[in-house]
């Protein structure tokens, strides 16, 4: 239902109906993820759905990268406000736990985008039962600045938990490494 100007209430047609959940799926795709501001949510994977309801509200949702997500709070808020700001009045920001978030959900657009602005992108997501290793992990993260394969891990944890600290040997450039999860 739409209330017109001169305060008639109106039922939307199913037209303007799929225009507005386009519109609303274009505004929520364009929100920035507050750790990776060179990131969208949807660049990230993180925007889940947007749909329109029956009775006009907008229900986007989102997948927190990990449970205990510090960001997710901003995240649902700053959905919510862009949306709002674009003009839809009902707001409803559900969060989406099933199935759990993967790097693997990262767009190529993303993944571009981290390398872009010095930051590797991570491999393919681990599947099925993953064996556990008390000892560290050898792999090769290419550089994002050069390319080059020498590469060392300086700190297992970055910033955030989801990104490890890396050193270049060949550019002698440090960057961060988005883990795979």
């Amino acid at each position: 239902m739409v209330t017109t100007a001169r305060g008639r209430t109106t039922t939307p047609t199913p037209a303007a109906q799929a225009f507005d959940a386009r519109r609303a799926r274009r505004v929520a795709e364009q929100v920035p993820d507050p750790e990776l501001p060179m990131l969208t949510l949807a660049d990230l994977g993180v925007l889940r759905d947007v749909r329109m309801t029956e009775d006009g509200t907008v229900v986007a949702s989102l997948t927190p990268t990990y449970s205990g997500c510090p960001a997710m709070a901003e995240m649902r808020a700053d959905v919510a406000a862009r949306l709002r700001a674009a003009g839809f009045e009902r707001v409803e920001i559900r969060t989406v736990l099933s199935p759990p978030w993967t790097t693997d959900w990262i767009t190529d657009s993303g993944r571009r985008k981290l390398t872009e602005h010095g930051i590797a992108p991570p491999g393919a997501a681990p599947r099925g039962p993953v064996a556990l290793v008390l000892s560290p992990t050898r792999r090769t993260v290419p550089c994002p600045r050069c390319g080059s394969a020498d590469t060392e891990e300086t700190s297992r944890f970055a910033a955030t938990s989801c990104k490890a600290l890396w050193r270049c040997r060949a550019c002698r450039e440090p960057f961060e490494y988005v883990k795979e999860i």
